[in-house]
């Protein structure tokens, strides 16, 4: 009897001591301005990464906490995230009452930055569009420069282009298939629609896909994580547009388990920063939830998002110093207005729905499938039997003149002054041409594009379960269907009646398109010239093993692709008959990648972190196909990339100071590289002076991304802070090459289009088109009365033209007719003439500032406005440029620069001079 009644009181007091129990930790969190509760905002204890959401009413609580002194991360998309240094004693409770969150109005910068930067380096060319765009979802000080205050000169991070991050939508992989980059256009204009963000720098963990070496961002559009209410946004800016408009609505979860979001803009310019760059896009978005219980969900998101722009020029330097660095060449006047010749639009509209699975109380899985259609087309003009239509072309320029010789400083004036009066594209002339044309009704010029068709279908799994206290799983399968539809499609006859479906620089059945339907007359929204489907399947999967415990988290990671290619010709090439129509060889590619980490967790501030990853990497349907305009051949040599990447970091997070300092190195090599271009002394014409087209192939590319970064904040006072951030790299091609060249002119007459040029000794060369140092330093005053303001200072340098491949081969120096060195072509003059050239550095000054109101206290309604001025001094720098390689040996280069001012000198991109950004809104 006394051991039962001793074992009741034990168990009673048992049961009293755990009901009387109650949270360690608690909170609540709202909007300083609107005083709402906020709900969804995460709160996270640093030292294990241990998180609590706030509910409905914006409460969160905390059951345990680990002894000692611990930070707590309050964060959320859109606003400043707050830490709090945390002392709790055995079995006390910290109730921290009411935690006001101020918004993040640098946001609206944040989020604008894609648009204002989207300005591409040429389709034609090299390069692609900012890496910004990855970015936008980061609240790191580093991240922060990196993303809207170095975006602007085409900073990379880790010098990566952002083929080597992955950008998801609900988990669907947005990067695509043919060059492996996201097209941002898809979603452009969306902001408010696409705040809701997660991203991880580098190759550290995602619960949402394996990544690569650039990191991840994942946008989630399920209706009842956005906060209801509605916004309403009017921008001016002087960059690539004018003028934006934009409204969202968001209901919140109703009673019977419905929440919706809607959301449209328009964005619009007559001409952007640059002469003749028009811009119009319309976005609409919707996202429809119905919750069913509280196990299952489905979600219902479409996306559109049309926009067409005018493409800027790279120009010369010569072009330059005549006209200026605003001089657009793609524009002329028509009926009084500008028109650009070289639009680029876009339009991909998609459909997702998504699942959402609570399979336990540790374990969630989310399906999600996904179909996107739509065209994507780059126009240009065609011309046949006529003069070229460029303003610029070199025929034109004084360097032309003045390198035949024989003319006097006078003449070269006068040229000049010709040019400059005839500087832009003369339609008129075109549309005379067409009518006066020797053959009655076929146009000699006309206006097409180089259009894509897409149809793509995706499906994925996303789980996550918590396997223990100390342990969570993330595994995923995706699976991709591409059928993609490449063509010119004839936009504008200018005045004629049709135009002959030939290339005039060929004879006989070399001439023609299509052997299967010769000497076509084509009329506008007809296909020709070019006509092929690029068919692509790919498989990949992960799983993911994250630990955590009280000083050590780690991870590890593993996944698998399979990569299907192949091309199906709908044409039959008159250059090459056998292998252009129907459907070539398929190609598979099987990679895999291993990665993992871990964090030291010294203190809650302190914290030591490690990223290593091993991957390879199938190579885009770009580079798989060495001529897919015409054939069907798949690209010598081709074959995956091979992906090395490790970081460490040491990290401090205090409530007044926060501090980051990473090492980071990235090896990349088997790369492919394809360009089309005029070259002479190469292919056809046996080191003569007429030029061939050629298609560039380059294989075996060795990169390596080495460097430092640097991110500082700290709270001077409660209202002030200062920022620093700085990115050191050397970003080098750390390896020797392959270079071959296709020459369809060879293949006309029958011989093998394909030579070897051996080795293109490009180690030690500098990757371009980024600056490779940086550093950022700013100040920030945030006033308790709800406006802000801070300037800051960059300093970009140490950025490279884009050299020419071809002259770094044997072939540039050595006589092919003789074997032996060109006349003068010594080691030293290759060397000095080939040197990549170096550009300026610059220093860029920002200011940026806010405020907002609150005009209801009843209903809690705010307005605001935020205005940034960007390059306030207005200083002058390019962002990018590539070497021609029409000249393409050393006789012919020398001969070009002999005057001090070659014909075919490098091509050059400014970035913008003064710009700012003016957003007003109102929340309601």
């Amino acid at each position: 009897m006394k051991k039962l009644v001793l074992s009741t009181l034990l168990v009673l007091q048992a049961v009293f001591v755990f009901a009387q129990q109650g949270p360690a930790l608690k909170g609540k969190v709202i909007d300083a301005k609107s005083q709402k509760p906020l709900q969804n905002v995460v709160a996270v204890i640093q030292s294990n990464n241990q998180s609590a959401l706030t509910d409905v009413e914006g409460n969160f609580m905390f059951q345990t906490l680990p002894s000692g002194e611990q930070a707590l991360v309050i964060k959320t998309a859109g606003y400043n995230t707050q830490t709090l240094l945390l002392e709790p004693a055995t079995g006390e409770t910290i109730d921290l009452g009411t935690i006001m969150l101020e918004e993040d109005i640098t946001t609206e910068q944040q989020l604008s930055l894609v648009t204002i930067t989207e300005n591409d380096l040429g389709d034609d060319n090299s390069g692609s569009e900012s890496t910004s765009g990855l970015l936008q979802a980061t609240r790191d000080t580093y991240q922060q420069a990196a993303a809207f205050n170095w975006g602007q000169s085409r900073f990379r991070i880790r010098g990566l282009d952002n083929e080597y991050g992955t950008t998801m939508i609900n988990g669907i992989v947005m990067n695509k298939l043919y060059d492996g980059r996201p097209q941002w256009s898809n979603w452009g204009g969306l902001n408010d629609a696409t705040r809701n963000q997660e991203f991880t720098m580098g190759s550290a963990p995602s619960d949402y896909t394996f990544g690569s070496a650039l990191g991840t961002q994942e946008i989630n559009t399920r209706a009842s994580f956005y906060r209801p209410g509605s916004r309403i946004s009017m921008s001016g800016t002087n960059t690539n547009y004018s003028w934006r408009t934009m409204g969202t609505f968001a209901s919140g979860m109703d009673k019977k388990g419905w929440a919706y979001v809607i959301s449209a803009s328009r964005r619009w310019a007559q001409e952007g920063y640059f002469e003749g760059t028009d811009y119009a896009a319309n976005s609409l978005f919707a996202s429809i939830e119905k919750k069913f219980n509280e196990n299952h969900s489905l979600n219902l998101t479409a996306i559109y998002a049309q926009n067409s722009r005018g493409k800027s020029s790279p120009n010369t330097q010569e072009v330059n110093d005549l006209m200026g660095v605003k001089y657009n060449s793609y524009w002329g006047w028509q009926n009084g207005k500008k028109r650009n010749s070289r639009d680029k639009d876009i339009e991909e509209p998609m459909v997702m729905l998504s699942h959402y699975w609570k399979i336990s109380d540790k374990t969630n899985l989310n399906t999600n499938v996904a179909f996107q259609t739509g065209t994507i087309g780059n126009s240009r003009l065609d011309f046949q039997l006529g003069n070229n239509p460029d303003p610029t072309y070199y025929k034109n320029l004084p360097s032309y003149f003045s390198n035949l010789g024989g003319y006097t400083e006078s003449q070269l004036t006068n040229i000049g002054n010709t040019f400059r009066a005839n500087s832009q594209i003369d339609w008129n002339a075109m549309y005379i041409a067409n009518q006066n044309s020797a053959f009655a009704g076929r146009s000699v010029y006309v206006l097409y594009e180089d259009r894509t068709d897409d149809n793509q279908f995706n499906a994925n799994s996303i789980l996550n379960s918590s396997l223990s206290d100390h342990i969570v799983l993330n595994a995923g399968i995706n699976v991709r269907k591409l059928r993609s539809q490449n063509h010119q499609n004839l936009l504008d006859l200018m005045g004629g009646e049709y135009f002959q479906d030939i290339d005039p620089f060929y004879t006989g059945n070399a001439s023609q398109s299509n052997l299967n339907n010769p000497n076509r007359q084509i009329r506008e929204n007809q296909t020709y010239g070019y006509n092929y489907l690029l068919h692509a399947l790919t498989f990949d999967g992960f799983t993911q093993f994250k630990f955590t415990y009280d000083k050590v988290d780690f991870y590890l990671a593993q996944n698998f692709s399979r990569t299907e290619y192949q091309r199906e010709g709908l044409y039959r090439n008159g250059i090459y008959a056998d292998n252009s129509f129907g459907k070539g060889k398929s190609i598979t590619f099987e990679n895999f990648g291993f990665k993992g980490g871990l964090t030291y967790k010294l203190n809650g501030k302190n914290y030591f972190d490690f990223n290593g990853l091993y991957q390879t990497k199938a190579p885009s349907l770009r580079n798989t196909f060495s001529n897919a305009r015409l054939n069907n051949v798949i690209t010598p040599d081709i074959q995956s990339e091979n992906i090395a990447s490790a970081d460490a970091s040491y990290i401090l997070r205090a409530p007044k100071f926060k501090a980051r300092l990473t090492g980071f190195y990235t090896k990349i090599q088997d790369a492919t590289e394809i360009s089309f271009f005029y070259g002479e002394g190469i292919g056809s014409d046996d080191g003569g002076d007429e030029d061939t087209f050629v298609s560039e192939i380059v294989t075996g590319i060795d990169k390596q991304n080495m460097g430092l970064e640097l991110g500082l904040e700290y709270s001077i006072t409660s209202t002030i802070k200062a920022t620093a951030a700085a990115s050191y790299g050397q970003y080098i091609f750390s390896d020797n090459a392959k270079l071959k060249t296709n020459d369809d002119a060879l293949a006309a007459t029958g011989a093998n289009s394909l030579t070897d040029f051996g080795t293109v000794y490009i180690k030690n060369y500098h990757q371009a088109g980024m600056p490779q140092t940086a550093a950022s330093f700013g100040l920030e005053y945030r006033d308790p009365n709800f406006w802000w303001v801070g300037a800051n200072v960059n300093y970009l340098a140490n950025s490279y033209v884009d050299f020419a491949n071809i002259l770094r081969t044997d072939n540039f120096s050595i006589d092919s007719a003789t074997g032996d060195n060109y006349a003068g072509a010594t080691p030293e003059t290759v060397r000095a003439i080939l040197k990549q050239e170096k550009f300026d550095a610059f220093t860029l000054v920002n200011l940026t500032g806010g405020k907002s109101w609150r005009i209801s206290k009843a209903n809690r309604n705010t307005v605001g406005f935020f205005a940034s001025v960007n390059n306030l001094f207005d200083i002058q720098y390019k962002t990018g440029g590539f070497e021609q390689s029409r000249k393409a040996t050393f006789p012919d280069l020398q001969a070009d620069q002999a005057n001090g001012t070659p014909s075919f000198g490098s091509k050059y991109f400014y970035g913008y001079g003064r710009t700012f950004f003016v957003n007003f809104y109102i929340n309601f």
